[in-house]
């Protein structure tokens, strides 16, 4: 299994990748839209405000996560995790979690001081994630399930409260992702 970050020619193996394993876990229309997000993330985001990375097993894609950047108003370096998908076929196997871990290496590697997620909670602590106060740490939107919000410094030290507005890419700037 390879770990790298996701080139040009990988753009629709990865939309592809995203739209059926949500289509198969949560139905057809959370597919069409996860599947739309992970194209808009690509499109529009500018590379210095995203980290796409894959799982490649024999020249197949069989996971992607998404590292998308978070603007605090006190200017700490932060990452949001999300979308993640891995192949149905390949779950169960460790994989998302070896992924993640392999993005967070990255993202500290860079300098990233904390990384931030909105997801199951079970899942996310696995690879360190733990819960974080919305007070702390406000997320772009309203949260209609605030005990997914969670986070881990990368740098070693206590995640400080990240004051004022936070801000997130275009493509996540919608409530309906949150």
């Amino acid at each position: 299994m390879d770990f790298r970050r996701h080139t040009q020619n990988d753009l629709q193996a990865i939309v592809l990748l995203f739209t059926s394993v949500f289509a198969k876990s949560e139905g057809e229309d959370e597919g069409a839209l996860i599947g739309q997000l992970a194209k808009e993330l690509l499109e529009k985001t500018d590379e210095h405000d995203l980290y796409c990375f894959t799982a490649v097993n024999n020249g197949q894609i069989v996971g992607s996560i998404f590292f998308s950047r978070l603007d605090f108003e006190n200017g700490i370096e932060s990452f949001i995790l999300g979308p993640v998908a891995v192949h149905n076929d390949h779950q169960g196997k460790g994989i998302g979690q070896a992924l993640i871990n392999h993005g967070l290496s990255e993202l500290k590697r860079r300098g990233v001081s904390v990384a931030i997620t909105y997801g199951d909670p079970g899942f996310y602590k696995k690879v360190g994630f733990r819960p974080i106060s919305h007070d702390s740490i406000k997320a772009p939107f309203p949260l209609s399930q605030p005990a997914g919000w969670l986070g881990q410094s990368l740098s070693g030290n206590f995640i400080e409260t990240l004051s004022g507005n936070c801000t997130c890419v275009e493509a996540l700037s919608d409530p309906k992702y949150w």
